[in-house]
């Protein structure tokens, strides 16, 4: 089992008949600004964590650290749309729609046209279980 595949289970909840099928790294673009880290895209969904953890208050009003996370079911993906900066075509954006029109932007791919057609391609593959 490699090293991707290790962090992914240890981040997130795995099912027995999910396959990871590759990782990239990237920002996800939040009120607070983007935040750098992992975007993993499997066979049940896509699954975001932070490279740094940040600062929460917790419920006792202590300040905790912890890594920022998303998961989404692919089930649960109304659209994924590639979206590029009209004034520096080089910023490319994916913007994932959820059922219940929640929008999710990541940025900043080393391998922006691959990442977007391997979740293309993952969507593609739920569709048809």
């Amino acid at each position: 089992m490699g090293g991707l595949e290790k962090i992914y289970k240890r981040l997130f909840r795995v099912y027995d008949e999910e396959k990871l099928f590759k990782a990239y790294q990237c920002y996800l673009s939040t009120t607070a600004g983007p935040i750098a880290g992992l975007l993993f895209i499997s066979s049940k969904k896509i699954a975001f964590c932070s490279e740094r953890s940040i600062k929460v208050a917790s419920s006792k009003g202590d300040l905790i650290r912890v890594h920022y996370k998303v998961s989404i079911p692919l089930c649960n993906i109304k659209g994924v749309n590639q979206s590029i900066n009209s004034e520096k075509p080089s910023q490319k954006y994916i913007q994932v729609v959820t059922v219940d029109d929640f929008d999710f932007w990541f940025m900043g791919f080393l391998s922006y046209q691959k990442a977007f057609n391997c979740l293309e391609q993952a969507r593609s593959l739920s569709f048809e279980q």
